[in-house]
């Protein structure tokens, strides 16, 4: 039996080399999980009555039980490519791969010539459409990312302006008094006013004006323009677009103001009237200077993709050349019961088995599947140092099973010669 137990050490040991091999030779590979031999010890038992307590069947050797993936957490290393994501925690990027769903932990991503989000591989990664201007998602099924390369996105018109400002509650009134000692004159429409672009469903930016006229303690009338005089000489009347009304600790009151949206109407071939609700809603009068705080809008001209960025949830915000940023995507994540009754399939990937249970999808951020971090790999979770120090455990223990058979083969050279 001794050449028996020598050559199951043999192959055990040779089998712990390859697995370290297997180990060093990846320890390099974003997102790969190191591998563990295990060994099963080999008995003989034997059939019958009369056996004393106590007594066990005699070892014959060691087999390999299996050689299993050890899904650790490996270091996280921040990258120059925006691109790049790595999983802190449980989970794997879902990718679609020509011979079906497979899942990795590898986040080294590109975009392909299509605009489609890919691995280094060709896999195409997965996640969920998000409605664009209000980021909700939009499908229900995860589907590969794709984002608008080489073509501009379309310009949205605007359809919704907000302004914050300060109105000065030490102002005269706008009509001014002539029999007041000493006389207050008019104050000028320009005097409290503010402007923004707003665009139209071309992209083209048209201006937009809003002035403000004091007609009472508490009262501001708003204009949208001034009065101008056209080519026909002709004067253009400002429309007064309604009222604000203010509370005495300078808030405003909601209820008694009126403010109709402005109406522009426009002969270059975009939808017309292009109409802008303007949202004041934010608006005080406070004994403070006039000042804007803050404007926007919700409308934007056509523009490129210029780069592409990923927050904690997997959310991809891209950046286009008109200055928007946008959700596009989120990243779809899968996680098992038993990660490791995943089988390799290389390629950094690994498919799903039934060892492995079903497939849990989700997101990061919700339950356990971790988060996602942007401009970053994860590296390796192999340990070169304790890899080193197996791998000469190793080789000492195919010496010594070889020193076994020497032995066992010394032993019966000696029954042969007796005499």
């Amino acid at each position: 039996m001794g050449f028996h137990h020598a050559l199951s050490g043999l192959n055990a040991a040779s089998k712990s080399l390859d697995v370290s091999g297997h180990n060093i030779a990846n320890s390099n590979t974003v997102g790969f999980k190191k591998s563990r031999a295990e060994f099963n010890e080999m008995v003989a038992g034997a059939m019958g009555t009369g056996q004393c307590p106590g007594s066990v069947g005699s070892g014959i050797g060691v087999s390999v039980a299996a050689v299993t993936q050890q899904f650790s957490q490996g270091v996280i290393t921040p990258t120059a490519n925006g691109l790049d994501m790595a999983i802190n925690g449980d989970g794997f990027f879902v990718v679609n791969t020509p011979k079906g769903t497979a899942y990795t932990r590898n986040g080294a991503f590109q975009l392909d010539k299509s605009g489609q989000l890919v691995t280094a591989n060709g896999d195409k990664v997965m996640g969920y459409a998000l409605d664009p201007l209000t980021g909700t998602r939009a499908s229900a099924t995860a589907e590969p990312i794709t984002f608008p390369s080489g073509s501009a996105i379309p310009a949205n018109p605007t359809t919704k302006a907000e302004i914050r400002l300060n109105l000065d509650a030490r102002a005269p009134l706008a009509a001014g008094d002539p029999d007041a000692t000493p006389p207050v004159p008019a104050t000028p429409r320009q005097t409290y006013g503010t402007s923004l672009q707003a665009f139209d469903s071309l992209g083209v930016a048209h201006p937009v004006s809003v002035y403000f006229e004091k007609t009472g303690p508490n009262t501001w009338a708003v204009f949208d323009g001034l009065n101008t005089v056209d080519a026909d000489g002709e004067v253009v009347e400002a429309v007064n677009l309604g009222t604000l009304t203010f509370r005495e600790d300078g808030t405003l009151n909601l209820e008694e103001s009126t403010l109709d949206p402005i109406s522009l109407e426009l002969g270059n071939g975009a939808a017309t009237p292009l109409q802008v609700d303007i949202d004041l809603s934010k608006a005080t009068q406070f004994g403070s200077a006039f000042a804007v705080a803050k404007i926007t809008q919700d409308g934007y001209a056509s523009g490129e993709l210029t780069g592409v960025s990923v927050s904690g949830d997997g959310t991809l915000m891209a950046s286009y050349s008109n200055g928007i940023t946008r959700p596009e995507a989120q990243v779809a994540l899968a996680r098992f019961t038993n990660p490791q009754g995943l089988a390799s399939a290389g390629n950094n990937n690994w498919v799903a088995t039934a060892d492995a249970g079903p497939a849990i999808e989700g997101t990061a951020g919700s339950g356990s599947f971790g988060s996602i971090q942007g401009c970053a790999l994860e590296e390796s979770n192999v340990d070169l140092t304790a890899e080193l120090v197996g791998m000469m455990t190793a080789q000492r223990a195919y010496q010594a099973n070889a020193q076994t058979i020497k032995t066992q083969d010394q032993v019966f050279s000696t029954l042969a010669n007796l005499r």
